[in-house]
């Protein structure tokens, strides 16, 4: 049984810094990139950044460019968030997703992934 376990999250002031972890616990075949969404209250979940798992190549969403960053740990099946330089409107709850194929062009769509972590809560106060 495949479980994506996030944590990491937690209350932050604006101009704070969190990092999240998403560890995979369990074998996924033929995956090959990572990458955490954001839903926040009312909005519809919406991409963060992606890290392809061979070679190491990211991607982000224009909100979050400059001031998150992704990464992996090959050896700990982990991806991280480093998020700095927080904002109120960073509030959300935030999914680790595993995916079968890293997009060549277009923006990363839920649809792109198959397994997801139960999210953890990241709120930062003004």
């Amino acid at each position: 049984q495949v479980q994506l376990e996030e944590s990491g999250g937690g209350l932050v002031q604006a101009g704070g810094s969190l990092r999240l972890s998403c560890v995979i616990a369990g074998r996924i075949f033929g995956w090959s990139v990572m990458a955490w969404f954001r839903q926040a209250p009312g909005k519809e979940r919406e991409f963060v950044a992606a890290v392809r798992w061979s070679g190491g190549a990211t991607d982000y969403a224009d909100s979050v460019k400059g001031r998150f960053t992704i990464s992996r740990d090959n050896a700990k099946n982990t991806v991280y968030l480093q998020m700095s330089t927080l904002k109120p409107e960073d509030t959300a709850v935030y999914y680790c997703a595993v995916g079968e194929q890293w997009r060549r062009s277009g923006r990363f769509q839920e649809t792109d992934f198959g397994f997801w972590g139960q999210g953890t809560q990241v709120t930062v106060s003004s």
